[in-house]
């Protein structure tokens, strides 16, 4: 493969020359003065190849590239990929870099222009953003070199070649897993939510600090320690622990209504990611995660577990999701639900109803599963459309694009209020905020006691 090239200074240079002979031949003064410059043009191109295929001080190779990533990536979140180039020339050097990365990106501007010092290393860094579920192939690493003279490249070419899973995004659920246990969950937009009443499972005393309900203060205990030697204004408090092991199942729709895209994510692939991060907080929180998948058949169904190594087995089973995006049927869904989950449980449904009368087939299955178990349908609202809405309206076409918009979104809306009049817990949310919308679900209902 050709490794050797003539650098665009190097054709600027030379073009420049032949227009000086162009200009020797009306004034036969400069010819001289062009053939000596060509002359020198030519020999220090040849002193440019030269110096990059001149052996090194050691004898290793003249330049060193390496791709690092991840064992896999997470599907729609922004992978860290870095090269690390070094420099084993006796002199600086200047790179162009192309990293060949995989077709499904559809990107050609993967090109890293560097210096670096003679000796030196050199670390090039940039992210990726996949948005599909799979395997993909990253191919070789180039490196194009030139010395300071930058006549002549040379190209170096690194296998790099390397088939790395994209899975769903466990680099968002480690996120909201480090957030959970620090209490920091306010920071990415989940809400702290009044606890309403007291769980009646009592887990020990402690010390009193502001902002504990009075109610909750023991007054024996705090009288006990005041005569052995504690402070006597050292008051304790009752604390009582959430009700643990419930059954959080996420039910996800793998039928054609999940497969519109925003942002290049498709509603099916923003519902994966959220039960991953719900299933793991629901863990943290010392309940019980499960799955169940469908579509125009039965999916997968993985019980309901807390055990070590069980958010392993769920990230597998949601990686292998695969759908034709055909006709989704609820009837399979109850049937599945109701012979596979014996305890009555938090069923977060994850489809997308766009019309009132679409859900509304759908609405006696709804009930029936609503009869046994909490459930929560989670639906997605159409950000395109409110953007559309947001916008003035100058021309008469543009008033009635918008009437008939709105009437879409009342439908939406309707949806909601048609779920709730039938006992329903309803979340409507654009895809961008569904993990932290259902995050915020379900905390509410375990401050309610209604889990």
């Amino acid at each position: 493969m050709k490794s050797f090239f003539l650098t665009r200074r190097f054709f600027l240079l030379l073009t420049i020359l032949i227009l000086g002979l162009v200009v020797a031949f009306f004034l036969p003064g400069w010819l001289a003065p062009v053939q000596v410059a060509l002359g020198l043009l030519v020999a220090l191109a040849g002193l440019d190849v030269l110096l990059l295929y001149a052996p090194t001080k050691n004898g290793a190779g003249h330049v060193f590239g390496r791709r690092v990533l991840g064992d896999k990536l997470a599907n729609g979140s922004d992978n860290d990929i870095s090269i690390y180039l070094e420099n084993h020339y006796r002199f600086p050097i200047h790179t162009e870099t192309i990293d060949e990365i995989p077709h499904q990106f559809q990107r050609r501007d993967v090109l890293f222009r560097s210096s670096i010092a003679a000796g030196e290393t050199q670390i090039i860094r940039y992210q990726l953003r996949p948005v599909k579920r799979g395997e993909y192939e990253f191919g070789a690493v180039n490196v194009y070199v030139a010395s300071p003279l930058g006549l002549a490249r040379r190209r170096f070419r690194f296998d790099a070649a390397r088939t790395v899973p994209v899975y769903p995004s466990f680099l968002q659920m480690r996120q909201y897993e480090l957030l959970a246990i620090s209490n920091r969950l306010t920071e990415v937009g989940v809400k702290r939510i009044r606890r309403v009443g007291h769980s009646l499972e009592f887990e020990q005393i402690r010390p009193y600090v502001a902002g504990d309900d009075t109610r909750a203060i023991n007054w024996k205990a705090t009288a006990r320690r005041a005569t052995t030697g504690y402070a006597a204004d050292a008051l304790v408090v009752n604390h009582y622990q959430d009700e643990r092991a419930q059954q959080v199942y996420c039910l996800i729709d793998k039928g054609r209504v999940m497969r519109m895209p925003f942002e290049g994510l498709s509603l099916l692939d923003y519902a994966i990611n959220a039960t991953l991060v719900v299933s793991n907080i629901a863990i943290i929180k010392h309940d019980k995660a499960g799955l169940i998948t469908f579509s125009h058949q039965p999916g997968t169904v993985l019980p309901a577990d807390r055990r070590g190594g069980h958010m392993r087995k769920l990230l597998e089973v949601l990686y292998r999701q695969r759908t034709k995006y055909l006709e989704t049927d609820y009837e399979r869904l109850y049937i599945s639900v109701r012979n596979n989950i014996r305890q009555r449980s938090l069923l977060i449904l994850f489809t997308n109803f766009e019309t009132l009368s679409g859900m509304q087939r759908q609405l006696p299955y709804l009930r029936r599963m609503a009869k046994d178990h909490l459930l929560l349908v989670v639906f997605f609202e159409n950000t395109e459309l409110r953007e559309f809405l947001d916008a003035p309206a100058e021309t008469t076409q543009d008033v009635y694009n918008q009437t008939i918009a709105e009437k879409f979104a009342q439908e939406k809306r309707q949806i909601v209020r048609e779920l709730n009049r039938y006992g329903i817990h309803a979340l409507l949310t654009a895809p961008q905020h569904l993990t932290v919308n259902t995050i915020n679900k379900y905390l509410e209902f375990k401050s309610r006691g209604l889990i």
